[in-house]
């Protein structure tokens, strides 16, 4: 019977391919222990490390220009869905765009880099309307960057990877078990922590219909609005009598207001 490592050389290619494309789509499968192992490969001239960087580039540039599509199309509203696929907590967005505020499309560069930013970065890219030539530059350099880093790290610690895999593959069924188990933990324990925030945020949330009726009260409540500039400048509508309030702003704000009157908040 084929060791373990066997296997992932025979699969290797279709295997990266496919484990990138899943993580630049949002699913919580990391890809980056696939290059590294991969790399070790090409170590052992097991695998063809241009053809494997090609494939790696490939999958993330097409999961990530379909994401900048959809932001195009559909613009801020399809960044909650993505967080809600990928199981991230919803400041996700808001850490990104800042992010992306700050930086412009050269932060592309290093997004593949920043757990929850490479996911988010694409749609928000085209919900932003930046140019499609523009997005492909620095989209393309940044996952050459992440692909080539990935494979090399595999090239350089490939004697330990092997070492690794060796033992892996003496456990046979029992070590694919092993992996297939620790990812459904990391899959579990992520959405215990979203699950957990959500229910934290389900407290403190009001209806529409809820604030309606505090401005029909004898005491209105203050209204703060605290979506980005960028929201702000695509949507300039506001609540009636809302304030702007940056977000890095809130905390000293917040520390000004009266407490005798209901405060809420309200972003994208």
């Amino acid at each position: 019977m084929q060791t373990l490592i066997d296997e992932v050389a025979r699969y290797g290619m279709p295997l990266v391919f496919l484990n990138v494309l899943a993580e630049q789509l949002g699913l919580p499968v990391p890809a980056l222990p696939t290059l590294v192992v991969a790399g070790a490969l090409v170590a052992a001239g097991r695998l063809s490390w241009l053809p494997l960087l090609a494939v790696s580039v490939v999958a993330a540039l097409l999961a990530d220009l379909s994401w900048y599509a959809l932001g195009r199309r559909h613009g801020y509203r399809v960044l909650a869905t993505l967080c809600r696929l990928s199981l991230s907590p919803d400041s996700c967005v808001r850490n990104t765009e800042s992010t992306f505020e700050r930086m412009g499309m050269p932060s592309l560069l290093f997004a593949k880099f920043v757990p929850g930013f490479s996911t988010v970065a694409p749609p928000l890219a085209g919900a932003t309307g930046a140019p499609v030539a523009s997005f492909l530059l620095f989209d393309g350099f940044g996952t050459l960057a992440w692909s080539g880093i990935g494979i090399g790290a595999g090239v350089v610690f490939h004697d330990a990877i092997d070492d690794a895999l060796a033992v892996l593959g003496r456990f046979g069924g029992s070590a694919v078990a092993l992996l297939a188990a620790l990812l459904l933990v990391f899959i579990a324990a992520k959405w215990w922590r979203r699950r957990q925030l959500t229910r934290l945020l389900a407290l403190s949330r009001i209806t529409a219909h809820e604030l309606s009726a505090l401005f029909d009260a004898a005491t209105e409540p203050l209204v703060l609005d605290v979506r980005s500039r960028s929201v702000r400048r695509r949507d300039p509508r506001r609540i009636p009598g809302s304030t702007v309030v940056e977000l890095d702003e809130l905390e000293r704000t917040i520390a000004t207001l009266p407490h005798d009157r209901e405060v809420v908040l309200y972003c994208t």
